[in-house]
């Protein structure tokens, strides 16, 4: 029988004002089961973070882990993502992209920081992404190798540009990343045109291995969609935290 109180949910909301972005950007921040402002937790920093929340139900399935299987209980935070200049805030060549980026780093991380017990070292950070969410989460861990070497990439958008990145990577035995990719993601559509997300990530992943960085793969029946990775996130969460 499933215990009912893996549903209950404890989530704090903030705006937090960006000078970089010249906005403010509403965060939420999930609180785990038995949670103690006295003791430290590790985070989880999810790009979507709307979407992370009410279509991968990371909340839910966080609960469940921390319940019943006795994963370490995380502290995740959710960026809410602007909808409009999405593609420009988070794929490497938009307009946005260092804006966002020094958002991510200068802004935002410090604030919820400060503001919750949270390990403050980047073997206790990992950072969720989909799509050009994944994308823009690498770019971050690649520039900023001192703060984030744990990364979930569902179905990441490593297009050109970052593979051209990740090809003039000479050491990145730091890096520790989840990757998950569907079979049937072969004709992507996106803004900028349809890809072949499949072969990306096949890719990506072999650039990855060849510089050092440590890569659980994995390859399975599934399209574009958060259906997909809303199964996998568990897994994918337990990977960090089990």
């Amino acid at each position: 029988m499933t215990n009912p109180s893996i549903y209950h949910r404890t989530i704090l909301k903030k705006q937090i004002y960006s000078a970089s972005l010249q906005t403010e950007r509403e965060i939420w921040v999930y609180l785990p089961p038995g949670y103690n402002e006295l003791l430290t937790y590790p985070v989880v920093y999810c790009q979507d973070g709307v979407e992370f929340l009410n279509y991968g139900r990371i909340a839910t399935a966080t609960n469940q882990l921390v319940l019943e299987e006795d994963m370490e209980p995380p502290i995740i935070v959710g960026v809410h993502v602007d909808l409009k200049n999405r593609t420009e805030e988070y794929s490497p060549d938009g307009e946005r992209f260092s804006a966002y980026c020094r958002f991510w780093t200068e802004e935002m991380m410090p604030e919820i920081e400060r503001s919750f017990p949270i390990r403050a070292s980047a073997e206790e950070r990992i950072l969720a992404g989909d799509s050009l969410g994944a994308t823009v989460s690498l770019h971050l861990a690649l520039d900023h190798p001192h703060l984030f070497r744990k990364l979930i990439s569902l179905s990441g958008a490593f297009l050109p540009p970052t593979r051209q990145r990740l090809t003039g990577e000479s050491d990145l035995s730091g890096l520790d990343m989840y990757m998950l990719i569907g079979l049937q993601e072969t004709e992507v559509k996106t803004q900028r045109g349809t890809f072949d997300f499949l072969e990306a990530n096949r890719l990506a992943k072999e650039l990855l291995t060849s510089k050092g960085a440590n890569v659980y793969y994995e390859e399975d029946e599934g399209k574009h969609l958060w259906g997909f990775w809303q199964k996998k996130l568990p897994s994918a969460l337990y990977h960090f935290l089990g």
